[in-house]
């Protein structure tokens, strides 16, 4: 924008709408003329619009995470804020060396008919209080110091100032403290982490117009408050800026608002500031003479300049931001609306008898139960999406995989000399060539004695695990009655250990049944021994004839060397015991892994169809106990009140919603 482009430009915007904001304006009130001192509202159109935002802000339907439309206006210390809200709002603010407004002031401005100014402040949650214009900057003062205390420091939580009155705009603007680097004067030291996080939070909203007010002596890049609202507003397209103290610095300033250099896309208005004793009707009146007179501000075009054409601008800005907002805040408003009803009538009834107490008790358990069939047994993953530890019936079998996994037998690194010192170990009088049974048995109960700790762990392991998953699932069967939640918990934990216990006891007798005797009918047994054996006459030969290494189908290429010193006869039968060994030690695994799994399925299944409900029942005992314990937490009481609450406010912004929504569909604004 620049030159005459730039006085086009402004020019279509003004008749046209916004370029930003793309307002097309057929509003029969546009072409009224600027009436003094500043404005002629939008009555018909704007005033419900505002009045609308103005009720939901009343309500505080922001604190159900919905953003309503914001002119907030932002500036470094300094550059001239207050005097712009001033000659808006036709009053004095708050002055003073260093930090003057320390709280959000939001500013509703409302257009009347009655000749007497009507203005008072809100604050504190309670606190009315009528003022006028000769008091009003020591109520504000009072107030702020109500809320933010007697220094230097700042608060987030506002004061709402109402103006009523012949000589302004329909407009609401939240006025924000001026950003300042350094403290001064008793400044807290954080002074400008403590604003610009409030400015941030201010601003962020998409919602949300930025009136940024810059002094024309500074280059405009330099501005702390230029650099925030570019973090929010990169394109500047929600962002209009203000330059006062056009006739301290007159010469440049039209060369600066032409440049544009920081991509301001509502473009600028620059404005005269009041000064000393002049009332607000002798300021416009010298502001209308400094820019046809002054030789560098007469150039700049008459579209942007001037206290009446930005309080035009804003007047336009906010009741497009308003219009093109309201639909969404109505969607918003019924998305959260359903969702507190909804969860509301998820909280339990509040119990009143013995009976209802029983039923609700039974209803918990039986939840607790359906939950777990559906997580260990069926393997349901609807329940917990977002929880992969929840997946239990895949967890489970991962665990299981890898207990086979562990109890697979390593080969040592000499082959064969296990066996040959069992033989050795084992002899007796007899039959040669015959391997005895103690020797079979003996190499067995090795590697049993190996891995008879990894089915304990596993077994502990599991029910650890089950243990975290079954606390997890009463929590949420029962979150509604947290007194109950440690009773059952304990419950569980008692039987989960009692069963945990069992449990180990069980899968030492199966090791140690393996111990005991070899056996199986598994034909598998009988095949690999076959197939392996058949390798015995070639391996001794092997042996014998001085061979440095052999390649024995299942155990690779392995050195045979340290074998020669040992007997043909001895080397037959350590080969026989090894294949044996080799053909039956799968057999084992599986025996063991298969009996481990169907001991947990069988326990498992147990606990959920019978014997979690008789713990609990056992451990809560009289009906009278349960009763007590079922009555309404205090925090699901405050979640009650909290959601009806909210449910009130939602259905009250609706209501406010409602009747202008569908007044404005058909407006004349067009997106």
């Amino acid at each position: 924008m620049g030159g005459s482009m730039m006085s086009e430009a402004y020019e279509n915007n003004i008749d046209a709408g916004l370029s930003s904001l793309a307002i097309t304006n057929t509003s029969p009130y546009h072409n009224v003329p600027v009436q003094a001192p500043i404005i002629s509202s939008y009555n018909d159109q704007i005033r419900p619009l505002l009045d609308t935002i103005d009720r939901l802000r009343n309500l505080n339907v922001m604190k159900e995470g919905i953003q309503l439309p914001t002119i907030v206006v932002v500036g470094d210390q300094s550059s001239g804020k207050s005097s712009v809200l001033e000659s808006l709002a036709g009053i004095s603010l708050p002055r003073d060396i260093g930090i003057c407004t320390r709280v959000p002031l939001v500013m509703r401005l409302q257009r009347s008919s009655n000749p007497e100014p009507e203005i008072w402040l809100e604050y504190g949650g309670n606190k009315h209080v009528p003022t006028d214009e000769e008091h009003i900057t020591k109520d504000i003062c009072i107030a702020t110091e109500a809320i933010a205390g007697a220094g230097k420091g700042v608060s987030d939580t506002p004061i709402e100032l109402y103006v009523r009155s012949q000589s302004v705009p329909d407009l609401t603007m939240v006025d924000l403290p001026g950003i300042t680097r350094n403290p001064v004067n008793g400044q807290p030291e954080d002074i400008y982490e403590q604003v610009s996080a409030m400015i941030k939070k201010h601003i962020e909203p998409q919602e949300t117009i930025i009136l940024n007010v810059l002094a024309a002596g500074n280059d405009f890049s330099t501005y702390e408050s230029i650099r925030m609202s570019k973090q929010v507003d990169k394109k500047g397209e929600r962002t209009l800026a203000v330059v006062t103290k056009a006739d301290v610095q007159p010469q440049g300033l039209l060369q600066k608002v032409t440049a544009d250099d920081v991509n301001i896309g509502l473009g600028y208005v620059c404005v005269r500031n009041r000064l000393g004793d002049e009332t607000y009707q002798e300021a416009r009146e010298k502001e209308e003479e400094l820019f046809k007179t002054n030789p560098w501000l007469s150039k700049i075009d008459k579209s942007i300049i001037g206290i009446p054409v930005l309080a035009k601008r804003l007047v336009e800005i906010q009741a497009t931001m308003i219009t093109r907002c309201l639909p969404e805040i109505v969607k918003k408003i019924d998305e959260k609306l359903d969702k507190s009803v909804l969860e509301l009538s998820n909280l339990p009834a509040v119990i009143t008898c013995e009976r209802e107490a029983w039923m609700t008790f039974t209803g918990i358990i039986r939840s607790v139960e359906s939950l777990l069939k559906l997580l260990i047994i069926q393997g349901d993953l609807s329940q917990y999406p977002d929880d992969p530890n929840m997946r239990c019936s895949a967890r489970l079998a991962d665990m299981l995989i890898k207990f086979s996994s562990d109890l697979q037998f390593q080969v040592g690194t000499e082959f064969l000399m296990d066996e040959i010192k069992v033989l050795e170990e084992s002899k007796s009088i007899g039959l040669p060539n015959f391997i005895p049974e103690s020797a079979l048995l003996a190499i067995i109960a090795q590697r049993v004695d190996a891995i008879r700790a990894k089915p304990v762990e596993f077994m502990r392991e599991i029910w650890d695990y089950l243990e975290v998953v079954i606390s997890s699932v009463i929590n949420k069967s029962s979150e509604n009655f947290s007194q109950i939640q440690p009773s059952i918990q304990r419950a569980s934990r008692r039987l989960i250990s009692k069963i945990k216990e069992h449990s180990v006891t069980r899968v030492i007798e199966m090791v140690e049944m393996e111990k005991m005797m070899e056996y199986t009918c598994n034909p598998e047994y009988t095949t690999v021994r076959t197939q392996k054996i058949a390798s015995q006459a070639n391996f001794v030969n092997a042996v014998t004839s001085n061979q440095g290494t052999y390649t024995l189908a299942g155990f690779g290429t392995f050195p045979i060397t340290h074998l020669r010193k040992y007997p043909a006869q001895l080397l037959h039968r350590a080969f026989d015991l090894k294949m044996s060994i080799t053909a039956y030690w799968p057999i084992v695994v599986r025996r063991i892994v298969d009996s481990v799994a169907l001991h947990l399925q069988f326990t498992v299944k147990n606990l959920v169809n019978s014997q979690f409900q008789k713990e609990v029942a056992g451990e809560l005992g009289g009906g009278g106990d349960v009763e007590k314990m079922l009555h309404e937490s205090p925090s699901v009481a405050s979640k009650r009140k909290k959601l009806k609450d909210s449910i009130k406010l939602l259905k009250e912004s609706k209501e406010a919603v409602a009747g202008v929504l569908d007044q404005n569909l058909g407006h004349a604004y067009h997106y």
